[in-house]
């Protein structure tokens, strides 16, 4: 495994090179924010903030797809036949991207490429990244990523991991795989960190880790049948703050609910997939009227029953969520993951 040391002036002339053979994509800060945006020649990842306001999931399952076109124009030898639409899938370094976000990324993969469906617009975007990581040697206080199977330092589902040397914009980068290896040949990097370096890097994990005060527990859960917790009665309030806005939904890096809608203008039409919620009444709405879910409870029940029970039914893989925060800083009802799943724990 090599480790390079890349100093300020090596990073910007590596991310210059790189974008020669790869599409960049980093964090960018809009207004109080900052959110993963294809960066333009010349432009840098700003790697000075905190948290995305929404995960890089987009990047591989994007808010809204165009998958299928179609013409109803009757002169049309095509006329009502499905085609796939035309896409281009091009090479990308994803720079900076948070390691439990990466770690998220692998548990969407379970929902799009499994025994029984393989998503090929997920697929394909997946395989066309590199996932450049960075470390987070601060942790916030809403983090409880070590809790979820994942962590500041963690190294699952990235090929780079990019960790802060301490110095002024200085970056050690601990290359992971062939595809991060290639990404380093192209950004030139090859100034390969001293020995001790790695032990260096495991004491800043640790640092890191131990930092991370919030904790969640969630190993009575998986022993529970789906109807104890299901029937408990705590649901109702435990839901009576939700508004069912759908933000922990959207901002969440694994949720992976979409719905599929045909639109058309004049003769021409397109078959789109785009982001949904489980928050929303219409999402489980029949089309004889019923729905299944009609009170709001019903709907913040479905969602953390989802992350925290059937999820880890399913897949056997801990939990179906990775600790980010997300949910808990942009609640405007100020609901909290960990307290939840402390109650159906108890």
């Amino acid at each position: 495994m090599k480790i390079y040391h890349i100093d300020r002036e090596s990073w910007v002339k590596g991310l210059a090179a790189s974008a020669e053979v790869y599409q960049l994509v980093g964090p960018v800060r809009e207004k109080d924010d900052y959110d993963f945006k294809v960066l333009d020649k010349g432009q840098m990842p700003d790697l000075a903030g905190t948290d995305t306001r929404l995960s890089p999931k987009a990047l591989v399952f994007p808010k809204s797809e165009v998958m299928m076109t179609f013409s109803t124009d009757p002169n049309d030898p095509d006329c009502n036949i499905m085609k796939p639409a035309k896409k281009e899938y091009p090479k990308r370094a994803v720079i900076g991207i948070r390691p439990y976000d990466a770690r998220a990324l692998q548990i969407l993969k379970l929902n799009y490429d499994n025994g029984d469906y393989q998503d090929p617009y997920f697929l394909k975007a997946y395989e066309a990244i590199t996932f450049v990581g960075l470390a987070v040697n601060r942790p916030a206080s809403t983090d409880f990523s070590t809790s979820c199977g994942t962590g500041p330092f963690d190294e699952k589902g990235l090929d780079v991991l990019l960790v802060d040397a301490g110095e002024e914009g200085d970056f050690y980068a601990k290359i992971l795989t062939d595809k991060g290896d290639a990404w380093a040949k192209a950004a030139g990097f090859s100034n390969e960190a001293g020995s001790d370096v790695a032990t260096r890097i495991d004491a800043m994990k640790k640092a890191a880790e131990e930092s991370i005060t919030s904790k969640i527990a969630f190993d009575k859960i998986a022993k529970k049948t789906v109807l104890e917790l299901f029937e408990a009665d705590h649901w109702e309030n435990t839901a009576f703050a939700c508004i069912n806005c759908g933000t922990c939904t959207y901002a969440c890096p694994t949720c992976w609910c979409f719905d599929i809608q045909d639109e058309n203008f004049g003769t021409q039409g397109v078959r789109i997939k785009n982001w949904d919620s489980c928050m929303t009444g219409l999402f489980t709405l029949h089309g004889s009227g019923h729905n299944p879910r009609e009170h709001a409870y019903q709907r913040t029940r479905q969602r953390f029953m989802h992350k925290l029970k059937y999820f880890t039914d399913k897949y056997g893989e801990g939990i179906m969520c990775v600790g980010c925060g997300r949910c808990v800083r942009q609640c405007p009802a100020n609901i909290d993951i960990r307290e939840i799943c402390e109650t159906m724990n108890k």
